[in-house]
Order: C-alpha cells, then sequence, then structure tokens
C-alpha cells in the first residue's frame, strides 16, 4: 500500500512529513528547528534576521542539533546579502532548501541550483508564484491571507487551487494550518504539503518566553488583526499596547519609530546608517512603501525580537497567524508531529476506504 503522506515535497527535501516549519525572525532558531526536523518535518532557520557570521555559526550549531537535512531563509535587501548567500553555499551539505520572498534574480537562483540547493519562495497571489518558476525555483509555499505576519489578502482556500492551476512545481499550503486535518485537506486540493509558522512557534520547543506565549495561548480570533500602521503593508498580528499606540500615531510619530526603530537595528547588528538606508530603499523599490515605512520594515525585527526574544508582551509586536486563535496548548514538536500524522492518516483513509455495505444513495 502506498504511503499517502509521502509527497513530492518529501523526496524533493528528504523529510519524513510534508510538514515545513517555516522560518520566524527571531524564533526559527537552532533549537526550533532541530525539533521540527527531528520529529519528521523540515525546518527552516531565520536567516533573514542574521548577520553573516551570525548565521555561520548559527547553522555550525545546528548541524551539531540534527543529523537531517535543514533549509534557510534569507532577504536579498538585507544587510550583508551577498555574503549570507555565501554562507549558505559553504553548507550545501546540509542546506537542502532556501525559502524567501522578494529579490533573487535568475543569477542567484541559479547558483543555488548549481549547489544543489532548492529553492522555495513564498508568495501570496499567483503572479508571484508563476514569476518565481519561470525564474527556475523548484517549489512554491502559497501563504494565504489567514497566514501571519506580512499577508496577503486572499484567503488559502482560493489561493492554493489557483496557483495549483497555475504552476506545475510542488505547492505547499501555509496559512490556517494546524492539525493533520488541515495536511488531509492540502494534499486533497493537490498540495504536496503544508508549512506552519504559528503552530511550530506555539510549541514547548520554541525559544519564545513564556509571557508571550501565554499571550498567544489566551488570544482568540477577535484579539487578532490586520495592521498597516506598522510598515504601510498589511500584517496580521495580536492587538496589544504596543500595536494600539502604533494604530494612533500620525505621520511624525511614523518617522520617530523609524529613525528609533533603526538606531535599535544598528546597534543591534552593527549594521552602518547607510546599510538601513540601502536596505529601506531596496523594500521601497518592491512596493508603495514611504521611505518612513521602509526604515521601519527595515527595523521591525526589533519590536518583534522585544516580545518574542526580551519576554516583553505589551511593548513589542507579536505576528501571528490567524490560526493561533483556536490554539491553547504548547505540545513538543514530537508530540505534535505524532498527533498530525496519526489524525492525517485517520483521515485520509476515511475518505479513501470503499464501506462494502454501503448501497449508495438511491
Amino acid at each position: 500500500m502506498s504511503n499517502p503522506l509521502s509527497t513530492p515535497l518529501t523526496q524533493m527535501l528528504g523529510c519524513r512529513l510534508p510538514v515545513v516549519q517555516t522560518a520566524m525572525g527571531w524564533i526559527a532558531t537552532p533549537q526550533l528547528v532541530a525539533a521540527s526536523s527531528n520529529a519528521g518535518a523540515f525546518g527552516f532557520l531565520a536567516g533573514a534576521v542574521m548577520r553573516p557570521k551570525e548565521l555561520a555559526s548559527e547553522i555550525g550549531k545546528l548541524k551539531d542539533l540534527t543529523s537531517h537535512n535543514f533549509g534557510v531563509n534569507f532577504h536579498s535587501f538585507q544587510p550583508g546579502a551577498k555574503e549570507i548567500v555565501e554562507v549558505i553555499l559553504a553548507n550545501s551539505d546540509r542546506v537542502r532548501a532556501v525559502s524567501f520572498g522578494r529579490g533573487p534574480d535568475a543569477e542567484m537562483i541559479g547558483k543555488f541550483r548549481e549547489a544543489n540547493i532548492i529553492c522555495m519562495p513564498t508568495v501570496g497571489a499567483q503572479k508571484h508564484a508563476e514569476k518565481m518558476v519561470a525564474l527556475g525555483c523548484q517549489a512554491i509555499t502559497i501563504q494565504g491571507g489567514e497566514g501571519g505576519g506580512h499577508t496577503g489578502s486572499v484567503a488559502t482556500t482560493v489561493l492554493l487551487p489557483q496557483v495549483l492551476d497555475a504552476v506545475h512545481v510542488p505547492v505547499v499550503a501555509a496559512g490556517g494550518f494546524a492539525d493533520g486535518r488541515g495536511l488531509a485537506a492540502a494534499l486533497a486540493y493537490g498540495a504536496s504539503g503544508i508549512a506552519m509558522g504559528t503552530r511550530f512557534m506555539m510549541t514547548s520547543d520554541s525559544p519564545v518566553p513564556q509571557g508571550p506565549k501565554s499571550a498567544y495561548t489566551g488570544a482568540t480570533t477577535n484579539d487578532i488583526t490586520v495592521t498597516t500602521k506598522v510598515d504601510g503593508i498589511p500584517q496580521r498580528m495580536i492587538v496589544n499596547p504596543m500595536l494600539r499606540k502604533i494604530e494612533k500615531s500620525g505621520a511624525l510619530s511614523k518617522w520617530q519609530r523609524g529613525l528609533m526603530a533603526g538606531l535599535a537595528m544598528k546597534k543591534q547588528t552593527g549594521a552602518s546608517w547607510g546599510d538601513l538606508i540601502k536596505t529601506a530603499r531596496g523594500m521601497t523599490a518592491h512596493g508603495a512603501m514611504s521611505l518612513p515605512e521602509a526604515m521601519m520594515a527595515a527595523a521591525a525585527p526589533m519590536l518583534l525580537q522585544k516580545a518574542v526574544v526580551e519576554g516583553d508582551a505589551d511593548n513589542g509586536l507579536m505576528a501571528t497567524g490567524l490560526v493561533a486563535g483556536r490554539l491553547n496548548s504548547l505540545p513538543s514538536c514530537a508530540e505534535l508531529m505524532t498527533a498530525i500524522e496519526q489524525d492525517a492518516r485517520d483521515r485520509i483513509a476515511s475518505f479513501t476506504t470503499t464501506n462494502p455495505t454501503s448501497k449508495g444513495v438511491a
């Protein structure tokens, strides 16, 4: 009997189950990536918030924590992007895939392909999926509007079939997934697997401090909203004092936040003002962001870090998928993946097994 959980995604990435742990900034550390990978998923390390030397060090730690291959996420407009790419290529013995949003061109994608590294971008629109495949990407993750952080307006149930009909590479579904029934449903649509961020963040293996974790487990769907006030692009977050403050602020406050966030990022990463401005302008070139919004976007990880690293659930920002509104537990990655696998197999079996006593419908 064939294994319904063996898909083009598992064959491509070498993972046991068709589940991807996404690269959440400050959260997808070697600790979480190793735990998810050891449990059967495919984990992505959050390289987009790291400098090159830090990424090299974190990859080294991860190699010691798991025998499984893993992925790395990055942005082509982040400070030190060229060096980041070189670090990834230098670790092609274990880095099986890269994920990214906007940025990489055909030449960069070609370098990854030459190193036998799968390019698996995340997109929120059919046209972006088509563009990425045309540039040479071998797999696509689609994130529906239910997803956390920067998100689009098209629901997963609409976006997924749109992209499946438009491209002919493995497609991974993200946005609203947390359990085995979601995996079974995605496979029924024709996806090769699911990607989860919030569900993996809400595990005991996640490095997020208990305070913010309690805010996540206590949140209902009514406590989660989409805002454009952080950087001009829709982001889904838990409503907290900091987000309320940002929502009420005007244009002057936007500039002040941009400069303050830039200073924080400069201190944290060692990036120069030139690096920060270059990063910000790189982001404005890809959308309708103003410079202060782009400065906030470039430095927004500092506000995320305040919550998910420092543990300040009131004065930081907490990105989340809408699915957090129905989750209230913090299982280990091993417990989570065991439950997802069993549930998915049971549900798939329930609609693929013919009942011999059934007489049909008259």
